[in-house]
This record gives C-alpha cells, sequence and structure tokens, in this order.
C-alpha cells in the first residue's frame, strides 16, 4: 500500500539504497508468495492443532454432497447452515489506490477467509467483491457441530479484520473497514437442494428461507458484528450466554424477529452473537497480558537462541503474520 504512487507516501517509496522509487508488490508476487493449495504458515499451525485438514479441492457452487445434482433436474433435501461475509467500506480504497493494489488487497483479504474456512470444515459456495457465501455441513457432520465450527471461523476472522486488519489499514490513514456477518441453519425440512441455472450458466445451491435470512441478518449486524437465527442459537443451547435478541441493543422491539408468518403465529428471532467472549473461551485461545487473543500451542518445543526460529514464533503469535514461499 506505501508504494502505491496514489498513496502520497513518498518518503516509504523512496528506497535511499538504490536512490530509485519502489517498485509496488503486484498481483502475480501475490500468487507467487502464497501458493493456492498451501496455508499461510500460522493457519498451517492452527489446523494442526485442532486436528483438521483443508480440503482444497472444493469447487465454487459444487457442495460435494449434492455435486451429483449437478445438469439434472432432481431435488433433494438436505440441512445447511448458510453464511454471509460482508467486507464493507472496501470501495473506499479506490480514493486512495489504483486498482491493482484495491485488488491485491481485496484478494488477500478473501484469500484469508477462504483458507480459514477451509480449516473449519466449510464450503465456499459463492464469492461476492471482497465477501463470501459458504455453507457449513455434511452428511458427515452433526448439525450441532457444524453450527460450532461455523461459529468459531466466523469469530476468528472477524477478530482478524477488527483488530489485524485494522491496525495494518490504520498505519495507511485508512478507516472504516469491517467485516457483517450472518447465519442461518435450515434442517432437512426447510432446505431444497438443486441446480439453479441452466447448462455452464449454473450452481448447486439451495432454496431456503434460512438461506435468505442469513442475507438479512447481515445487513442487521454492527460494525464487526454477527447476527444469527433462532435455529443456530437452539442448536447449541450450553452457548446460550454468548446470544442476545437484536431489540436489545436497538430498543426497538421491532427488531425482534427477522420474519413472521402472522397466519401460523410463526416469529423467528434474530440474535447478536458475542463472538469475542465465545473465542475466549474456547480452548485454543489464549489472552495475553495486551488483552490479544493468542493461539495455544499443545507441544512445547525445546528452547533455541537461533534467531530464524522467531519468524514461525510471530506467525503463532500474529495471524495471518508475512508469508513466504518455501524455498
Amino acid at each position: 500500500m506505501a508504494a502505491d504512487p496514489k498513496s502520497g507516501n513518498l518518503n516509504e517509496n523512496w528506497n535511499k539504497t538504490k536512490g530509485e522509487l519502489r517498485k509496488a508488490f503486484s498481483a502475480s508476487s501475490l500468487s507467487a508468495s502464497v501458493p493456492e493449495k498451501r496455508l499461510l504458515p500460522s493457519l498451517e499451525t492452527f489446523a494442526n492443532e485442532l486436528g483438521l485438514q483443508p480440503n482444497f479441492n472444493q469447487k465454487l457452487g459444487l457442495h460435494p454432497d449434492h455435486e451429483h445434482l449437478k445438469y439434472t433436474n432432481n431435488i433433494e433435501n438436505d440441512y445447511i447452515i448458510s453464511m454471509f461475509v460482508d467486507i464493507k467500506g472496501s470501495t473506499n480504497l479506490f480514493k486512495r489506490y489504483r486498482p491493482e493494489t484495491v485488488w491485491i488487497i481485496t484478494n488477500t483479504i478473501q484469500r484469508a477467509a477462504i483458507h480459514t474456512c477451509l480449516i473449519f470444515g466449510g464450503y465456499v459456495h459463492r464469492l461476492q467483491g471482497d465477501g463470501l457465501f459458504v455453507y457449513f455441513g455434511d452428511k458427515n457432520t452433526s448439525t450441532e457441530l457444524s453450527v460450532k465450527r461455523a461459529l468459531q471461523f466466523a469469530g476468528i476472522f472477524t477478530y482478524f479484520v477488527k483488530t489485524d486488519l485494522k491496525q495494518l489499514f490504520n498505519e495507511q490513514g485508512i478507516e472504516d473497514i469491517y467485516t457483517r456477518i450472518g447465519i442461518d441453519l435450515g434442517y432437512d425440512r426447510d432446505v431444497i437442494w438443486g441446480m439453479a441455472g441452466i447448462g455452464e450458466i449454473s450452481e448447486v445451491t439451495t432454496c431456503s428461507l434460512h438461506t435468505s435470512l442469513a442475507s438479512k441478518m447481515q445487513s442487521n449486524a454492527v460494525s464487526n458484528g454477527i447476527v444469527v437465527g433462532d435455529h443456530v442459537k437452539n442448536e447449541v443451547i450450553a452457548l446460550s450466554e454468548f446470544f442476545t435478541p437484536v431489540c436489545q441493543r436497538t430498543q426497538n422491539e421491532n427488531d425482534r424477529y427477522i420474519f413472521r408468518i402472522q397466519d401460523d403465529n410463526w416469529n423467528y428471532t434474530q440474535y447478536d452473537f458475542a463472538w469475542l467472549p465465545f473465542l475466549k473461551k474456547q480452548d485454543y485461545i489464549a489472552t495475553d497480558l495486551h488483552g490479544d487473543l493468542q493461539l495455544k500451542q499443545k507441544t512445547i518445543s525445546t528452547f533455541d537462541r537461533n534467531i530464524n526460529n522467531l519468524a514461525p514464533i510471530a506467525a503463532i503469535s500474529k495471524p495471518f503474520y508475512g508469508f513466504n514461499e518455501e524455498k
């Protein structure tokens, strides 16, 4: 960002040794430094600690449990957790940077979201700008565990945007970059899977009230906030302390329900999810003296004073720490 000619940071752009302006980091450099099918070092450690293996062989619009529906007119019912992850404020980046720089920034954010989603067993269904629409859940995972993993992903990615990403942007004089997330669960009876579209202009997707409600909940979230539906809350009763009706925040009782069917006397509540207290309760998270979250390590390594060992420590201590291709 500092090397972008539009940024105005000439002092940072000037290379005193060579007596010339530094060249900006390119989109091709990004692709070379972050291989498509490999996690960032800190995330690789994180996945190993959780015992999870990301699936890099996913395809957009093809959930593996339902990819057989492609090119057919068949439909079937199956539960799914729908999540909309929206990054707000990125449009303002065009005021300060060239399109290539904006591309690098937004693509990096999106890759971080994809990597984190894959770690927790999510399925990236669609890319929307620098945001995502993702599914959690499959035939081999219980509904409760899928909900927990969805909440863990949403909390960790929100923490990254609110802390590490914000710090980076603030150093460049950029404000108001934040995320909003909506999550809802549709049970078997509520969700139809099928192919939408025709031929190659198609995707295997869901038709469900709860898929639609996840999008609406995202728009009702605060900056760096997460809003979930009644089914999500009810699936993890032990976590009830982390959910409060949205109307308590807005002080407007009309905001209690995200959807109502008055003829059936059916009211569906939306809740703010207290993701930070939730993360602090996870057994793989610790809080340092500054109040920052850190990943707990299960293994204790022998102390080594070699300065080259500082990089992996920094990678673990700071999520999404600088990534370099192995040589």
